[in-house]
């Protein structure tokens, strides 16, 4: 196709923009990716009558948010760049919180930050803070102000002044942006309800049900309890529109270059509050197609690339993390693929080593968890997993089906098993959470419910065992300390770090009632946390454990992300341990999924092609001399070991 829009290099001596000079290092970054975003962009709106146009308004807001972008922020962004690939490090430790819950607002968060010090934290993920209609929020993700910070939290220059005394500290900031739908209470949407055809496509909506059938022909539902199909009828525009999460959400429309563009200004506008990570919410769900389930496709990948490509030139410092929870081969694909491998997201969730680690302890097996790895270990080179236990959403047991077959066990009897494990169904389960959007059709369901409910405490102290409650504190621990130090950026959640239990005070309330999610969503009491410090306490051992793990990671530079990460094979099927190592230092974890007392064989740890003699276990702070094939490790029942060799 003929080029008619400005040459870029002329675009950029349109705003005083030279290879040398003050912008050379964005000059560069500008040269390298122009080709790039110009590919990837022409690819996905080549047929597109105004495509032209767009491309140079695209490129404007490129350079406009380089030029608007703080001189702190750019020199973050060069101290960033000389680091290499700083979110790898083995430093970093996050929290994700919701602001309200945890400190009623950001000014109340900002009066925590010491908190966090005390409890080795350095990343917060705050969960979405713009605005979003009271009893139609979906937790803040129906956003109606992309730039208008929720007054419930408290303003934009509080979140401006929190994030800067942030990163006075050291710390970093995460962030939320929803691609995939606004609410229906947005202006674009109020605008589209009007009648305005210029908004009206920036949505999928239709006169009739025609062409939505088409697509509900091969879309699942995601909400089949609460919010069945995929298009809701607006009165008030007399169409239908999508809407595949709730009806109050409306799914934009990413074949229009024009919502790409302004959505690319947002993205822009995080980045130069200082976001150091951007979490893009629901990237799988960014491109319809009929005839297809409408997740994962090409178009969202490309599209994803793109932003990262504009990212990278205009405010390289703030990394993007793709919250794609899919099926483990779907996942890899979000760090990009082929030639691109590495060019997309910096950062997926690893849902699938989290929901493994529910499995593992459920079953007492390690073996379905071990058939994953394969696959897992595909990551691209300098991307990185966000590792962790719970968060504010379910859990989905996302993993193939094969990977329970290859281990002997039939799928469908052990999903139902741990479903009704979790759910406090099975007999002598400990475990107290609840099924989330179970579809009667097809037998699905995730599960709700807090760590220490999850892990048993709940249980324990109400039945007032003590042998119980210390083993339902070790069950906490080895799960953080396997999400903590597998690879990636470990993202504890808000009150697991305490103990909390699920809060059942949400069916009181008819806006959260229908979302059990919400049971795993705690108002921190502050008198409560005050317990950490009074010894022997259930709050005073789970956070001083959590604690504990956090400096033994901060130790070890073989815990930094870079793909060093290989599984000792299965000597005992309720044993599951790794090796990580760089230049001269080796660790060793391992743990013990069963309520039984494990043995290991030495003979394990020296498949790896060297003989340890002497590890020092970080957690007990005790030295151990590797035995004779002969003899064994022994493992107290969830008991786990930070070692690492001496010789």
């Amino acid at each position: 196709m003929e080029k008619d829009y400005m040459p870029w290099e002329a675009l950029l001596q349109e705003f005083g923009i030279r290879s040398t000079g003050m912008h050379r290092a964005f000059f560069q970054r500008f040269q390298e990716g122009i080709a790039n975003i110009e590919s990837l962009y022409r690819s996905i709106y080549g047929d597109f009558s105004e495509s032209e146009d767009v491309f140079e308004e695209l490129l404007k807001s490129i350079i406009v948010a380089y030029l608007e972008r703080e001189q702190d922020l750019k020199k973050r962004d060069n101290a960033k760049e000389k680091q290499g690939h700083w979110f790898l490090s083995n430093q970093l430790v996050g929290m994700s919180l919701y602001v309200d819950r945890f400190a009623e607002n950001l000014s109340g968060l900002h009066e925590k930050l010491d908190y966090f010090d005390e409890l080795g934290v350095n990343f917060l993920h705050l969960m979405p803070l713009f605005e979003s209609p009271a009893g139609e929020s979906d937790g803040g993700y129906a956003v109606s102000n992309f730039r208008k910070v929720d007054s419930k939290f408290g303003d934009l220059q509080d979140l401006v002044a929190l994030r800067k005394s942030m990163h006075t500290q050291g710390m970093n900031l995460m962030l939320d942006i929803v691609l995939n739908h606004t609410s229906h209470r947005h202006p674009w949407a109020e605008k589209a309800k009007a009648g305005d055809k210029r908004y009206q496509d920036y949505y999928y909506m239709y006169d009739n049900r025609w062409i939505p059938n088409q697509y509900e022909a091969a879309m699942p539902e995601i909400f089949p309890e609460s919010s069945p199909g995929n298009f809701t009828y607006s009165e008030e525009c007399q169409k239908w529109v999508m809407t595949v999460f709730h009806h109050y959400q409306w799914d934009l429309n990413y074949r229009n270059p024009h919502l790409l563009r302004e959505m690319l200004d947002n993205v822009f506008f995080y980045a130069n509050l200082g976001v150091d990570l951007l979490r893009i919410d629901a990237p799988a769900f960014i491109w319809k197609e009929t005839g297809t389930s409408s997740q994962n496709l090409p178009q969202a990948h490309q599209l994803l690339q793109l932003i990262k490509q504009a990212v990278q030139m205009a405010t390289p410092g703030m990394a993007i993390l793709g919250e794609a929870i899919v099926a483990p081969e779907a996942i890899m694909e979000y760090f990009g693929k082929g030639d691109r491998a590495g060019k997309e997201c910096d950062f997926a969730y690893n849902a699938t080593q989290m929901a493994l680690q529910w499995d593992m302890l459920a079953s007492g097996d390690t073996r379905v968890m071990l058939q994953a790895q394969p696959i897992l270990q595909q990551k691209p080179w300098r991307t990185s997993w966000i590792s962790y236990t719970r968060c504010h959403d379910d859990i989905g047991l996302g993993y193939d089906d094969y990977m329970i077959a290859q281990a002997g066990k039939n799928p469908y009897q052990h999903r139902s098993y741990l479903k009704d494990f979790y759910a406090g169904k099975f007999p002598g389960s400990p475990a107290r959470g609840a099924l989330f959007s179970s579809n009667p059709k097809t037998g699905d369901a995730r599960i709700s419910g807090s760590l220490a409910s999850l892990c048993g405490l709940e249980f324990a102290l109400f039945a007032e065992g003590p042998n119980e409650i210390q083993l339902s504190i070790q069950k906490i621990l080895l799960m953080q300390a396997f999400s903590m130090f597998t690879g990636g950026l470990p993202m504890l959640y808000y009150g697991d770090e305490l103990g909390y239990l699920n809060d059942y005070s949400f069916l009181q309330d008819p806006a959260k009632s229908y979302d059990n999610r919400w049971m795993h969503r705690p108002i921190i009491d502050w008198e409560k946390a005050g317990l950490r410090k009074e010894k022997g306490t259930v709050e005073n051992q789970v956070f001083s454990g959590t604690q504990r793990l956090i400096k033994i990671r901060k130790k070890l530079s073989a815990i930094a992300d870079f793909n060093n990460i290989r599984w000792i094979q299965p000597h005992n099927i309720h044993v599951a341990g790794f090796l990580r190592e760089i230049e001269n230092q080796r660790v060793f974890v391992i743990g013990n999924y069963s309520n039984e007392t494990a043995y290991l064989t030495w003979y394990a740890l020296k498949e790896f092609g060297f003989v340890p003699n002497s590890l020092f276990d970080h957690w007990s702070k005790k030295s151990v001399q590797v035995g004779s094939d002969d003899n064994y490790l022994i493992l107290e029942p969830y008991g786990f070991r930070i070692f690492e060799v001496k010789d």
